[in-house]
């Protein structure tokens, strides 16, 4: 009688046991599955714009180092696994902050260092949001998307400046330039113009000349 009881509860056990691994076995095989959907989705979205899109840009991979180290870095696209586009995004990450140094003097205006900020930025959430324990696939591809759409700003706004140095400056407006450069040096700093008296170009009062007489009214003399 003992044996069968022992028996019984033994069956029972494995039972339960059974029904805990084929639990796991569903829940492992649920979680691959979402992570094969990520890992798909991600692969399919992961397209960025790595060729120069205008000729401005083209010349500037030849010059702009960091530039061009970024560009052929978007072009190597992962394949394999989801780790493979995890290493890549941290790659980028480096790759990005590296536009921050040796800007070529005719881009190193306000205008492109906020861009490159912008991009900073957005390829350093891509690092992030891609190495989450629970990977968001949309939010992945939606940066990848924004991230095109500011590298499309950026070569624009580089496109835009060259362009705006081939426009020929105005008849005599060179050397309207070159006076007011010439002037600004020549006004010693501690004789600043003094408001309202804009001829005086920093002369002191003592030199300048007496007003003239425009009523032609002689002075009065003096009584004495």
């Amino acid at each position: 009688m003992n044996n069968k009881l022992a028996l019984f509860f033994l069956v029972i056990l494995m039972q339960f046991s059974c029904n805990n691994n084929d639990t796991r076995l569903a829940d492992q095989l649920r979680d691959a599955k979402k992570k094969e959907v990520i890992f798909t989705n991600i692969k399919k979205g992961w397209n960025f714009f790595d060729t120069p899109i205008n000729e401005t840009s083209e010349a500037t991979v030849k010059t702009w180092q960091q530039w061009r180290e970024f560009m052929d870095e978007l072009a190597k696209k992962p394949k394999k696994t989801i780790g493979d586009f995890q290493k890549k995004s941290k790659m980028l990450s480096t790759k990005v902050m590296a536009l921050n140094t040796n800007i070529p003097a005719q881009f190193d205006t306000p205008q492109i260092r906020s861009r490159i900020a912008t991009l900073i930025t957005q390829v350093r959430m891509l690092d992030l949001y891609i190495n989450l324990t629970d990977i968001s696939d949309k939010k992945v591809v939606k940066l990848v998307a924004e991230i095109n759409i500011e590298l499309v700003s950026l070569q624009r706004q580089m496109d835009k400046i060259v362009e705006k140095s081939k426009i020929p400056m105005e008849t005599g407006e060179s050397e309207l330039l070159q006076m007011i450069m010439d002037t600004t040096r020549a006004i010693p700093s501690g004789s600043p113009m003094m408001p309202g008296n804009p001829g005086n170009n920093g002369i002191p009062e003592k030199y300048h000349t007496m007003p003239s007489n425009p009523g032609g009214t002689a002075s009065p003399k003096n009584p004495n």
